[in-house]
């Protein structure tokens, strides 16, 4: 009899142990415990943040990226800090379908300075992703200290409906420009040019291209021999004369 309530103690008191067990990894799963990795900044660098949102293109995330990235293994400038920035912690799924994870969340997240912001090119730029509010309010108050804000293809719609495009020249996808003249008629937008500099605003036509007017916002920056050698990293033939492009301001 003591040996058959010793054994109903201890399986009372090992069910107590998983029940309790159980509820603490209920309470606090790993994933939740986990602290978000955030990417190191390091100082004295451009902060380049890349706004992304379902359906970005990747050519016009991907060029500009690559071009701004390679800075750092380029001696004697100020080279790039370059990083994503979403609404969401969620992976983004590119238009053709590529997932990315966000470095991070505007909506959430304590955002270092942003000195130049890209806007790649996403599926809904010409309708639904207008009428995000919290995403224009984003690229508003960026813009307020960002030395550069740069667009790729139908990026420019997000800066013109943000009102940043008003009083400046422009250009963006060719065979978008009609729509966009329609859309915003008060603009001065371009057709024949590859991309436009207007003071701190750099607008390109995307696609493949978008590696020029990153290449060209380099050479500004840096330099033409910069320039030319992030070129020959990526084996693009660059020389900005032989580029359709238009500079109306320099600031």
């Amino acid at each position: 009899m003591k040996k058959i309530l010793f054994l109903g103690l201890v399986l009372i008191l090992t069910a107590c142990q998983n029940t309790t067990d159980k509820e603490l990894v209920s309470e606090t799963p790993e994933l939740e415990e986990q602290k978000k990795e955030f990417p190191v900044l390091e100082p004295n660098r451009y902060n380049v943040g890349f706004l992304i949102m379902e359906g970005v293109y990747n050519t016009e995330l991907t060029a500009p990226y690559d071009i701004f990235q390679h800075t750092i293994f380029r001696e004697n400038i100020k080279p790039m800090n370059v990083f994503t920035v979403a609404d969401t912690d969620d992976p983004i799924t590119s238009f053709e379908g590529m997932k990315i994870l966000p470095d991070f969340n505007y909506k959430t997240d304590s955002l270092p300075r942003i000195d130049i912001l890209v806007v790649p090119s996403a599926e809904h730029h010409l309708d639904t992703d207008l009428e995000n509010e919290e995403m224009i309010a984003f690229v508003q108050k960026v813009d307020q200290e960002a030395q550069f804000v740069t667009s790729h293809c139908d990026g420019a719609f997000v800066l013109a409906k943000a009102g940043l495009l008003n009083g400046s020249v422009s250009t963006t996808f060719p065979s978008d420009i009609d729509a966009m003249r329609t859309m915003f008629p008060e603009l001065d937008i371009r057709k024949d040019v590859l991309f436009v500099h207007d003071g701190k605003y750099i607008t390109s036509a995307g696609g493949a291209k978008s590696f020029e007017a990153a290449l060209y916002l380099c050479e500004f920056l840096y330099g033409k021999e910069i320039a030319q050698s992030l070129a020959g990293g990526l084996v693009i033939d660059w020389d900005l004369k032989d580029v359709p492009h238009l500079v109306i301001r320099q600031d």
